[in-house]
């Protein structure tokens, strides 16, 4: 009988980058999915037309703007489960029953990275970001819609005041704990 607890390992890897509008999703999104030989998609260009015209004009999204384009990252979360391929998407998914519904319509379990910093750094981001349809005057409406993942399962949390490197870095060892193969990415090298 061995005493070594075994851990699940969750194959494919199905990750959402989650976090307020400057927290770097994209970047860290990109770069995970990288090391981990995995697609990525930026879920912005899930958004429909609609949404991205009120966001364009300062208006803050309403739960029901939101559903529909929830239900397209799901999907395509659905998609890469049901082709047995990983997938790394951002999406804000401020609220739990935002993620809940990723969760429900991706049809399995989902890693969450929660990309947090503080809110001077991130308006400072914001005020030095061009060509995004997201104007820095939203920010306090991301903070409000804010509902902090801290106690759900397979959600981790990584600081934003370091370099990308170190983002996706924290953010891998973080989710090996769950058992994502990152043992192939250390073989490579690209574990620093």
């Amino acid at each position: 009988m061995s005493t070594v607890a075994s851990r699940p390992v969750f194959e494919p890897a199905l990750i959402v980058v989650m976090g307020v509008s400057g927290c770097g999703k994209t970047e860290v999104g990109v770069e995970i999915a990288a090391r981990l030989g995995i697609a990525f998609v930026e879920g912005d260009t899930l958004h429909p037309r609609g949404n991205v015209e009120k966001m364009s004009a300062a208006i803050p999204l309403a739960d029901d703007d939101r559903w529909p384009w929830l239900d397209l990252v799901g999907a395509a979360l659905r998609q890469a489960r049901e082709e047995g391929r990983g997938l790394v998407v951002s999406c804000s998914a401020l609220k739990k029953s935002y993620r809940d519904r990723l969760r429900r319509v991706a049809g399995g379990p989902l890693f969450f990275v929660f990309l947090e910093g503080s809110r001077s750094l991130l308006q400072a981001r914001l005020a030095a970001r061009r060509d995004h349809f997201f104007p820095p005057a939203l920010l306090d409406s991301q903070f409000a819609a804010l509902e902090h993942p801290g106690d759900e399962k397979l959600v981790v949390t990584v600081d934003i005041d370091a370099p990308i490197d170190r983002i996706a870095d924290a953010t891998l060892q973080r989710l090996d704990a769950f058992g994502i193969a990152t043992a192939r990415i250390k073989e490579r090298g690209s574990l620093r």
